[in-house]
């Protein structure tokens, strides 16, 4: 049987796909996978021996609220020797209008998706051939996993999700000498995020690593991408010297870096969900968006929220006028970072 996976992109969405990944290798194991991602997102799924083909796009260009006719001769551009893998069945756990097109310029005869209610462009469902409803309310993980159960009619874990993310020895050693300069145990703060509606106060960052210092003796790493250097240089300013330390790690340096830390500290973003995927003990800081639907499924991880705003039902928004969700004072958060260090 020959599976192709459908999940673009960003980091985030590559992540919460792992375990339905893991699922379908151990359930067929002789089954060949490909898996469609974003250029830009695909590094976390490089070298990963459960994907027999990694098949990488750029649609960027794409704008949502394109017409049909105009994104399919971009999207087939792309794909255009997609067909030639054979596959048997596509299973698109985007739900997007182009994600979908990809699953059907693919070939499959059958094309799974969500149903109509369960799509993030609805309009995605006439490439399909088949959908699955998905329960309400239930983790981005949990969807996932529900949407090949149905599809390839196998068994997939309810807790306990697995996470294949592969590294090699240059990762770890570029985990290990990051860990050498920290000089000591350490927690990574993240302050970086795709939307700015869900991005903490960078000055507040910085009292949180002065917090953690002096009541806990631990380091706070700043990690962030290259073009986020501003933003790391305004939490050092607002922490004392020797307390907090910038860093710019590769994505899988991250994963591998994130196995090595005490805490991790950051909003709902990718570096967070890899944070998870390693295991290590996670404090989110979520405003727009849910903890139910994106965060943490372990119960020991704590998500800092405000539910008194009154504007957070099914919120969203990337911009806002009323940005106060993420409001939050450093304590409530340093107070959160102490009880999951607490639970460790």
């Amino acid at each position: 049987m020959k599976i192709l996976i459908v999940k673009l992109g960003a980091i985030g969405d590559i992540v919460h796909a792992l375990p339905a990944l893991h699922a379908v290798r151990h359930a067929l194991p002789d089954a060949e996978i490909g898996w469609v991602a974003e250029k830009r997102s695909a590094e976390i799924l490089r070298g990963n021996v459960f994907i027999d083909n990694l098949i990488e796009v750029d649609t960027r260009s794409l704008r949502s609220g394109m017409a049909a006719q105009q994104i399919l001769p971009e999207v087939s551009r792309q794909v255009r020797d997609l067909r030639k893998f054979g596959f048997d069945i596509a299973v698109d756990l985007q739900g997007l209008l182009k994600s979908a097109m990809i699953a059907k310029l693919s070939g499959a005869k059958n094309r799974f998706g969500f149903s109509k209610e369960d799509l993030r462009e609805p309009a995605s469902r006439i490439f399909y051939n088949r959908t699955v409803k998905i329960p309400k309310k239930i983790h981005v993980i949990r969807k996932n996993l529900k949407l090949v159960e149905q599809a390839l009619n196998i068994p997939v874990p309810d807790t306990d999700f697995e996470f294949p993310i592969f590294t090699d020895d240059k990762v770890r050693l570029e985990a290990s000498q990051i860990t050498a300069e920290a000089g000591g145990d350490f927690v990574i703060l993240n302050p970086a995020g795709g939307w700015v509606t869900k991005l903490w106060h960078a000055e507040k960052f910085g009292e949180l690593a002065d917090m953690i210092w002096e009541e806990h003796g631990l380091v706070s790493l700043i990690a962030t991408g290259p073009d986020e250097a501003e933003l790391a240089g305004r939490i050092l300013q607002n922490s004392r010297p020797g307390r907090a330390f910038a860093i710019q790690p590769t994505l899988k340096g991250f994963f591998e870096l994130s196995k090595l830390a005490k805490a991790y500290i950051g909003g709902d973003t990718g570096p967070t969900h890899l944070a998870i995927a390693a295991g290590t003990p996670v404090v989110g800081i979520f405003g727009p968006t849910e903890w139910w639907r994106n965060g943490s499924t372990n119960p020991d991880d704590i998500c800092v929220e405000r539910l008194d705003t009154g504007c957070r039902v099914d919120c969203h928004r990337r911009t806002c006028s009323n940005w106060i969700c993420m409001d939050i004072k450093a304590e409530t958060v340093f107070s959160a970072v102490s009880r999951r260090l607490g639970k460790i």
